[in-house]
């Protein structure tokens, strides 16, 4: 019920002019209040109260020429005399205020015929066709009348106009409350208050609003709302003339006047008083009739309307309305399980509350749903986040929440969806940085006039609380960005920086937030994006914009041209600061350099960052120093450009030479420091253009001979190789000769290299821990690499998959969650073939222990292989667990079968296999197939006499017994299952809570009373959804969490997450 709106009440202000032609007044039918001027004809306002003798003035006839004018207009807008009203709202609105009148002419003549005719039109809008006779109107009885109309919706008389899809019905709904807007402003000073005409209409009216047909419900409550709008503008209309007359009453009695004119006006204020009284009283009887039982309606666009048109009528007609009779219903549906419902009644508060007026008859009502306005800044839905967030800067404007209340807040600046951050983020440059809500009483200009140093000084005091994380920190300067207009004063920035204001002490922890902030507004200036998007579409700017971002690159560029230097040259030692304020030359013009005779300057900016690159060793550090000097020797200009690449060349001859003095040092015994932070400068290099080292690797090969762990080094380089030459990726494409499969050898090897290094991780020593952690995270850098090349199926799964399998719970547990994303990844794009490959890693598993007892090992060793094996059988036949049993049952079968048919192999060498590996398996199947592989087994040993070797058979005979004895117990469960009672089906039913505080009289029963409950149950399911989720987005979403309790407050962070 969009449409459903009401109709604006600036309809009521009229012109004091005569009739406006129709095609300036009616030509639209959303404009209804095109007829406030025809009601100028006979309706006074607050101008027009009247002469000495009572009289009113302005009421000549128009001459006949405009009548003339009007009737051709009407007819130009399709005005046929025999159209009925619903023909008039479903075609034509722009001939409403016409047939309005026309209705009410028909009504002053005939009253009982016209009354039947509006009632039929009301039934019409419902779809219903139903015959009223104007004879019998009178004795008609309402009830009956609506009831025969339920049952022509039961029997599918009724056509949906409401919810039509057809185009000619698009403005069904604007139009049939612009119609009964018309109505009662053209029936201001008659029959509006006969006391028959409208009584009538809103009985049928609140009558079919509670009728279970949804069609009638959404009419009428279209129709009721709209009926109460219309009554208010009435209302303020009487009350400014009771106003005025009051004022004219007041004066004739100061005159001491007695006679006539006295007496006129006390009858007029008399009669106005009791019109005001009239009206309100038909708004409480729409409200306690319709009102009341339509918030709470199954139907949320119903629901939505109701909500509206409540808030419309507080603002408009707060001497009635703005109570807390009235506003507790805006509090009630904060807790809407509707989204549109909830945004609906936030919408409406903020209107209340940007009145500074009505802040104090909200008293109670804040006390009583603050907490429930700051939980929906979080709420599940973005846009009532985002409403909830203007609706608290309304508060905190009022100085109406405290600063430990909107503690919670302050963790959505780093929440996903960018306009909760950007919301919270205007309110934190409100309330922290301009202090605008705190000034606001006190006279000052929101805190405009206020330097950039205060803010700048404010903004740091926040970024303190994310000292050692920069990208919480980008999070917060890209939320206030857009408000604050200090991060654009680069000039008071780089003073900052510089301590050039004797009064402003920065410590290091403020310096290097202000560097940051610093790089991170540059990028914001020029068009960058400085936290990641929630996509990764291209954006496009327009002429204009593109403009913008060019003038905001000039302007930072003419601020840190003669400065830049200095800052360089104060912080190059500072590996904190570094990395970003040389990133900021890659966002500046560097033309201007030339263009304004700053070549030394520029010249000066190169040396220092050559000099930081090799100042430093860290990975941000020197990427950062190589961007700007690429970017420098492309666009630069003319000599500048070759000046830089000179400098590239002799970085690069540089690098070369302290690499090979590098490499003599470590040969002769030194210290390899040196070396390894070279060659981080190398690599960082080559990433970017190429360098030849054609001359180092005699000197890297003759150190790598000498290195013990090189194969670890060899498993991943290979992995990783063959994963980027993988055969499928280039077939069929020019680069095919590029594709590589290494065939089964290759992988032999690869793998034996593999297990050799896992169980040099095995025998580690606990002793040295250091040591320990290595060889674990070698270990697992050597499963993953092994793991990937079967996940990205670049190698055949035959082979190589069975055996990492295999190896499940022989290495602890991060081997096992390993292998865990493994079973994953497999049953997306491979399911099929995980029973063949889960059967063959049983296979070597039990293998491994065979040898080990052929082998004559210790029985310790035998045991261990063992007991592997039966773990291993366990842990697999795990991940058909729960839902996953009859999902793949046809998968569990196939293991079971291949299984026995194995261990029945040389019978009964093997026979050994049925405990430790199939017998895991079996646990998971149901009875029926349970006694189906039970005769498969009997039937294997029927010809052979197993009491010649009893100890070789002794498996069999355990496998079989437990068979029989899980069939049995599984067969007796049955029959209990049977003999009970039979157990009601679906969700066990909610607890009713029978205790309860209601905020308000009267309030006895509505939708926010289960709310809670809903809730709870919500997050019940949401927590029974992540149990079923993969392993890997357990992980991510713990991260998260723990991300996020990084900087949340501890009372704080189980209350702000509590709606999502």
């Amino acid at each position: 019920m969009e449409h459903a709106a009401v109709v604006s009440e600036t309809s009521v202000r009229r012109s004091k002019r005569g009739r406006p032609p129709l095609a300036a007044s009616d030509v639209g039918p959303s404009k209804s209040s095109g007829s406030a001027g025809e009601k100028a004809d006979h309706s006074p306002t607050d101008g027009d109260q009247g002469s000495g003798d009572g009289s009113y003035d302005g009421l000549d006839d128009p001459a006949p020429k405009a009548k003339r004018k009007r009737g051709a207009a009407i007819r130009a807008a399709g005005w046929k005399e025999d159209q009925s009203l619903i023909d008039i709202i479903k075609h034509n609105g722009r001939v409403i205020n016409h047939a309005v009148k026309k209705w009410v002419e028909r009504y002053e003549g005939d009253p009982k015929s016209a009354m039947v005719e509006i009632l039929l039109f009301l039934f019409e809008a419902c779809g219903a066709k139903y015959q009223l006779e104007a004879v019998s109107f009178d004795e008609t009885d309402v009830d009956d009348v609506v009831v025969s109309l339920v049952e022509l919706a039961k029997n599918g008389e009724v056509e949906d106009h409401f919810n039509s899809k057809q185009k000619e019905l698009k403005s069904f709904k604007e139009n049939l409350a612009s119609f009964w807007d018309n109505l009662v402003l053209e029936c201001q000073n008659g029959p509006l208050f006969d006391k028959v005409l409208f009584e009538k209409c809103m009985d049928y009216v609140i009558a079919l609003s509670c009728t279970p047909p949804r069609v009638y419900r959404q009419v009428a409550s279209l129709v009721g709302l709209q009926l109460v709008t219309s009554f208010i503008n009435i209302a303020k209309i009487l009350s400014g003339q009771r106003e005025t007359t009051q004022r004219q009453l007041n004066a004739e009695k100061k005159k001491q006047n007695e006679g006539p004119r006295l007496e006129s006006l006390n009858k007029r204020l008399s009669l106005t008083h009791e019109k005001i009284t009239a009206t309100e009283e038909m708004m409480r009887k729409i409200f306690t009739g319709l009102f009341m039982h339509r918030y709470r309606d199954v139907d949320p666009e119903i629901r939505m309307s109701c909500i509206r048109s409540l808030g419309i009528w507080i603002l408009s007609y707060p001497s009635l309305f703005l109570q807390d009779l009235y506003l507790k219903y805006l509090g009630w549906t904060l807790n809407d399980k509707s989204a549109g419902v909830r945004k609906a009644s936030i919408l409406a508060l903020q209107n209340l509350y940007e009145v500074d007026d009505n802040v104090p008859s909200l008293g109670l009502f804040t006390e009583r749903f603050c907490n429930r306005m700051i939980e929906l800044a979080d709420d599940i839905d973005i846009s009532v986040a985002v409403s909830a967030i203007g609706l608290l800067k309304q508060l905190l404007r009022h100085q109406l929440l405290t600063d430990d209340e909107l503690g919670p807040l302050y963790d959505l600046l780093i929440d996903e969806p960018p306009l909760i951050r950007r919301a919270i983020g205007e309110l934190v440059y409100d309330h922290l940085i301009a202090q605008k809500i705190k000034n606001s009483h006190s006279g000052r200009k929101d805190g405009e006039n206020e330097s950039s140093e205060v803010h700048l000084g404010r903004m740091l005091q926040i970024l303190r609380e994310f000292p050692d994380d920069p990208i919480l920190s980008a999070y917060v300067i890209d939320d206030v960005w857009d408000d604050m207009k200090a991060m654009k004063d680069w000039k008071c920035i780089i003073s900052m920086l510089l301590d050039e204001n004797p009064l402003i002490e920065l410590t290091d922890v403020d310096a290097t937030n202000l560097v940051r902030l610093l790089y991170a507004s540059a990028r914001k200036a020029v068009g960058e994006k400085i936290v990641p998007a929630t996509d990764n579409r291209k954006q496009y700017y327009t002429k204009a914009q593109k403009e913008a971002l060019e003038n905001s690159r000039r302007e930072i560029t003419a601020a840190m041209m003669k400065s830049y230097p200095q800052l360089l040259h104060k912080y190059i030692s500072d590996k904190a600061k570094v990395s970003p304020l040389v990133e900021i030359m890659g966002l500046l013009k560097l033309e201007l350099y030339s263009l304004k005779r700053q070549e030394q300057n520029f010249k000066t900016i190169l040396e220092l960052i050559v000099d930081a690159f090799f100042k430093h060793g860290e990975k941000d550090t020197l990427r950062s120093c190589i961007k700007v000097l690429t970017f420098c020797s492309t666009d630069s200009q003319a000599d500048l450009q070759d000046y830089v690449q000179n400098k590239l060349k002799d970085l690069e001859s540089d690098i070369i030479i302290k690499l090979k003095a590098a490499m003599k040092e470590v040969e002769m015994g030194g210290d390899e420091y040196s070396l390894l932070v070279n060659l981080k400068r190398l690599y960082e290099l080559q990433l970017t253009k190429f360098v030849s080292i054609d001359g180092l690797y005699e000197d890297m090969a003759s150190i790598l001979r000498d290195l013990s762990d090189i194969d670890n080094e060899v498993c991943v380089i290979l992995a990783e190789i063959w994963c980027l030459f993988k055969k499928s990726k280039y077939s069929s494409t020019r680069l095919d000769g590029l594709g590589y499969s290494p065939n089964l050898p290759s992988i032999q090897n690869f793998w034996k290299l593999s297990e050799k290094l896992l169980k040099i991780s095995d025998e580690t020593e606990d002793e040295d821990a250091n040591e320990e952690y290595i060889e674990e995270t070698n270990r697992d850098a050597v499963m993953i690499a092994a793991a990937k090349l079967v996940a990205t199926h670049t190698v055949s799964k035959d082979y190589l998959a069975p055996e990492i399998f295999s190896h499940f719970v022989m290495h602890g547990t991060s081997i096992s969650e390993i292998l865990k994303h493994l079973i994953t990844a497999l049953r997306k794009t491979a399911n099929d073939e995980i029973p063949t490959i889960f059967l063959e890693a049983l296979k070597r598993s039990y293998k491994r222990h065979t040898v080990d007892l052929s082998s004559g090992s210790t029985e310790s060793l035998a045991s261990k292989s063992y007991s592997d094996c039966k773990e291993l059988a366990s842990r697999l036949s795990a991940t058909f667990t729960g839902a996953a049993r009859n999902k793949h049952k046809s998968e569990i079968l196939n293991v079971v079968k291949d299984g026995i048919s194995y261990a029945f192999l040389e019978a009964p060498k093997h026979l050994s296999f049925l405990e430790a590996a199939v017998l895991p398996f079996v646990s998971k199947l149901p009875t029926s197939d349970i006694l189906e592989i039970l005769k498969d087994v009997q039937k294997r040993s029927e010809s052979v006499n197993i009491d010649e070797d009893p100890s070789g058979w002794r498996p069999y005979s355990m496998f079989v017994d437990h068979l029989q004895e899980k069939y049995a117990k599984n067969e007796g469960l049955q029959d209990e299952k049977e003999g009970n009672v039979v157990r009601r089906r679906g969700r066990p039913r909610k607890a009713i809570n029978l205790e309860g505080k209601k905020l308000f009289d009267g309030h006895e029963s509505s939708e926010e009373d289960s709310i809670s409950d809903s809730d709870q149950n919500d997050q019940e399911e949401d927590d029974d959804e992540e149990a079923d989720q993969p392993l890997i987005h357990t992980f991510r979403a713990s991260a998260s969490k723990l991300r996020s309790m990084r900087i949340a407050r501890p009372e704080s962070t189980e209350t702000a997450k509590n709606n999502r």
